[in-house]
């Protein structure tokens, strides 16, 4: 947010110094905010120096670590990795990273069937459709929803309550006609196409990528300090929380 409010500022203060010591040629049609759109542009109003300038000072933009799990529904090392390591860190680090969920794991797909079976059998099937209807319908919520339907003694029998709770503007019935339907079926192709298309493929769960690239390495660091590892492959300008990780 600091960053943002610098930035603002900087275009303003830019903005009022042009205006008020390099005067617009006559010719110059354009208004303050959009001088510095373009070469062309900052070239005819007379103001190319200081707009060179004002890129000089912008700060670079965030490009978030994408971090993605493939995991199982009622897969208890799924549910700890998920409730101990990635919601927490994504909880102090959300500026920096960007989760993405794929409940499928080690399940199959048989299309001939129009179905699937699941390593945890069918309660894992139905809970991994209610957790992809869930993040197809809740937004930026649904991470809020599975966290606390993974964290309680019943997965599926906290669903709706955590539902209710955490992503009210989403309805129930929604969300059961989704994965009794076309639409969870459809989510749940996906979904297996995703992990299907792994490279190196996936041989268990809870199976984390990111920048979607896998490693023994980073997977084992990710199941115990997830937090010192978003920071340290995250690219960009640590923030204070890295700092502080980084140096322990």
């Amino acid at each position: 947010m600091n960053i943002i409010l610098l930035h603002v500022f900087i275009v303003i203060f830019i903005s009022v110094h042009i205006q008020c010591i390099s005067h617009p040629k006559p010719s110059c049609g354009y208004p303050p905010s959009q001088w510095c759109s373009s070469l062309e542009i900052a070239i005819e109003c007379g103001v190319r120096k200081q707009c060179m300038e004002l890129n000089a000072t912008r700060p670079d933009p965030v490009v978030p670590l994408d971090v993605t799990l493939y995991y199982e529904s009622l897969c208890p090392g799924s549910r700890a990795f998920l409730t101990e390591q990635l919601f927490p860190t994504w909880t102090l680090l959300k500026d920096i990273m960007e989760v993405n969920l794929v409940p499928f794991g080690n399940a199959m797909e048989i299309p001939e069937e129009n179905s699937f079976i699941c390593q945890h059998g069918e309660p894992e099937c139905y809970a991994n459709m209610i957790e992809a209807c869930i993040l197809h319908a809740a937004g930026q919520s649904a991470f809020h929803v599975i966290y606390c339907m993974v964290s309680s003694a019943d997965v599926l029998k906290s669903a709706k309550s955590c539902l209710e709770l955490c992503a009210p503007f989403v309805k129930w019935a929604t969300i059961e006609s989704c994965a009794v339907g076309d639409l969870g079926h459809r989510l749940m192709h996906e979904n297996a196409m995703k992990t299907q298309a792994l490279q190196p493929e996936h041989t268990y769960v809870p199976w984390i990528t990111f920048n979607g690239e896998h490693t023994s390495e980073w997977e084992d660091k990710a199941m115990s300090t997830l937090f010192s590892l978003v920071c340290d492959l995250y690219k960009g300008i640590k923030p204070p929380a890295c700092t502080g990780a980084l140096k322990n």
